[in-house]
Parts: structure tokens; sequence; C-alpha cells
């Protein structure tokens, strides 16, 4: 019998998913992935390598939404098994938490514990664990297993796990977590695999996207990232801010009148590089603009992003090797030579031509670091932890 899991990562307004065949004990071989997007009146699923997404009704409630896509989803998953069994879904959930470090299966106990950990995630916890109560409703039968963005930095330890705050806050969770987790797993087994010269030394990974963070890693592993204790610090992002001044907060709040809900539209929706530019949170759009606040919004994500590698390689004591991925990490060669130009003082040089193709190395012969472009896949990693999570391992 040959069996399939399918994956599901779920966004602020999309939902990711992706189906794998599973033979033995091999590597999870992908089969169809797809994109649902609930975003606008009518919600759609599409699939890749088709040309029409199949169109959901307009208007409906939340609960009928929900149970539209996940049935739209079971329904275009089921058309592509070809006599394959569905063993199970793996999630991608945010936050872990100071427990969760290892996929697990997902049972009344684990969703109770995980929809406790919302306060440390409020927007994206609970959108990682939407898919989860409707696939229960949907098919109870089915096994899920919750794989956690933060378990790949969850061995972080003090000083780099700790705030300067009373140790009883640090005593209740609050502590730097990191995100990303999933990705930068994918990363390191890329580099292993490709670049084993590089696999063992001080290695920066810039995870460049809407969300954007940093993980400063040696022997495939987390020795600092820049996000903490939520997604919004670190880096500027699409629309969140990164790290600000917690004064500012203060300020918003005494002298505007700012509330919770209002800071937290503001820090996460309203900031990074849309609020800057005042145009567009897609570094697409602002590359393409004439808007002197494009140019703006642009610098200062470079700036920001070479100013935290450089405090990741300080993390390390050097650095070896710098990579980039995620969106815009790898299909924008215009932000990878800003950032790179602005670390020329650590040695990092690039090739402009390979940079311009996107090849895999874009390190001029002169650079005494390694430069490389790394597409992720977190739905491969989910699915391996899917499989493990059902061996029991």
């Amino acid at each position: 019998m040959t069996f399939a899991v399918l994956t599901i990562n779920a966004g602020s307004s999309s939902i990711k998913f992706a189906l794998f065949e599973v033979k033995g004990e091999g590597e999870p071989s992908l089969v169809a992935k797809g994109l649902i997007d609930d975003t606008g009146e009518a919600p759609s699923l599409s699939v890749s390598g088709e040309e029409e997404p199949i169109r959901l009704d307009a208007g409906a409630s939340e609960e009928r939404r929900l149970e539209q896509l996940f049935a739209a989803l079971f329904s275009a998953i089921e058309a592509r098994l070809d006599g394959r069994t569905l063993l199970a879904v793996g999630h991608r959930i945010v936050h872990g938490g100071p427990d969760f470090s290892e996929p697990l299966l997902i049972d009344d106990d684990v969703l109770a514990a995980l929809g406790k950990l919302t306060p440390l995630a409020p927007l994206h916890q609970p959108r990682g664990l939407e898919p989860i109560h409707e696939m229960r409703r949907q098919r109870p039968d089915l096994s899920q297993v919750a794989c956690f963005d933060t378990a790949f930095h969850h061995h972080l330890e003090p000083p780099v796990s700790r705030y300067a705050i009373p140790r009883r806050f640090e005593a209740e969770g609050l502590r730097k977590y990191g995100f990303h987790g999933l990705s930068y797993e994918y990363i390191a087994g890329r580099i292993a695999a490709a670049a084993p010269e590089l696999a063992g030394g001080r290695i920066v990974v810039a995870h460049l996207g809407n969300g954007a963070s940093l993980c400063a890693m040696r022997n495939g592993r987390s020795v600092d990232t820049t996000m903490g204790f939520s997604a919004l610090d670190g880096l500027v992002m699409g629309t969140r801010c990164g790290a600000i001044d917690p004064g500012v907060l203060l300020y918003l709040q005494s002298v505007h009148g700012l509330d919770t809900d209002d800071l937290e539209d503001l820090l996460y929706h309203q900031s990074g590089l849309l609020g800057v530019s005042e145009i567009s949170g897609d570094v697409r759009k602002l590359s393409e603009s004439g808007d002197p606040r494009a140019r703006e919004a642009l610098d200062l994500f470079a700036f920001r992003a070479s100013r935290e590698t450089a405090a990741m390689a300080n993390s390390l004591r050097g650095l070896d090797a710098l990579v980039f991925s995620g969106g815009i990490g790898e299909h924008s060669p215009s932000v990878r030579a800003a950032i790179c130009e602005r670390l020329s003082w650590l040695g990092v040089a690039i090739d402009p031509a390979a940079n311009a193709a996107g090849a895999e190395r874009i390190a001029a012969p002169e650079s005494r670091v390694a430069v490389l472009v790394v597409a992720t896949d977190e739905e491969t990693v989910i699915a391996r932890h899917c499989l493990k999570a059902i061996a029991g391992d």
C-alpha cells in the first residue's frame, strides 16, 4: 500500500498546502501543491500547474466559509491520491511555547494546550489552529500532527534567550523563542547536502519575506535569531515594524491614546515597508516605484538586515557564509546586493552577474564569505515531521 501525507501551512491571509507520497523509509515525494486564498469576497483554491482556481461562494459566514474551503481542499486532494491512502495531515504551528519542541499527534489535550499559547502569538496561533478544528469536524478519524516553528530554536539558553526584565516574567514564559524554524531546518539540511564544507561553519541565514528574520547557525543548530518573544521583533518586514524602542509604544499609549488592540494592528499591519513607504509592503512594487519614499523603505530594510547580520556574526564569533532565502531573499537581486554592500567590511563581496541570475552561489572570487541563495521548503519539513510523529520516533 502506498501512503500520502498532506501538509498545511496557514498564513495570515492564505493557506499553502502540499500532498506528498510516502514510500517506505524514503524521502516524501511531492505530488501536488496549491494555495487557498482567503482574501476578498470570494475565496479560492488553486493547484499549481492548473490554470483555473476553484471559486467559492462569496459572502458566506465565517463558519460556512471554513467548511467550504476545507471541503474543497479535501475534494482536490482526493482527486490526486490516485490509489494512495491519506495517512495524516501535518500543520505548521507558529508557537510551541516553552514545552513543545517535537512534532506530536494532536488530541484534545494537545489542542487545548496550543490554544492557551495564543497570548504568545495572538495573530498567528489562532490562524494555525483553525484548519485543525475544521479538519477534525470533517475528517474526525484522520490523524493530525503539529509541527512547531519555534522548535528549531528551542534549545537556546541565556544569555541569548533572556530579556533584561524581572525574573518573575521569565518564569512565566517571557523569553526569546525565535520563529521560521521549519524553514531554517530545511536550509540547514540543504547546506549539509549541497555545501558540506560550510555545514560546520559560522552561517547566517536570512529568511526574507513578508515576515523576515535571521538565524545564526553552526553545525545545523540555531545559535541566535532576530525574532524573539513574538514575530514582531528583529528585521523590518512587509507590514511589521521589527525591533523598536519600547519608549515609542509608551508614547503612542500616553500621547495618542492607543490601546492594546490599536497597537497590535499598528505594529503588525500598518508598519514595516508599508508604513515607511506609504505605498506597499511588497518589495516588488517598491522596487518598481519611482517614489522616493519607496527607496527610503528599501534602504531601511537593507540597513536593518545588514546591521542584524553583523549582530548574528558577533554571536557566532565570525562569519563563514551568508545564505539568502524566502520570497525576497530568493527573488530580489537588488535587495541582496544592498545588504551585501553594507557587509563588505566583513569580507562579503558578490558577483553581480551571478547575483542577477539568481545562481546558488553568488560570492565574488575575492569574497572571504561564501554567499548562497537557497530556496526554502517548509512543506517538506512538515511532511517529514508528520511521518516522525506517526511512527512515534
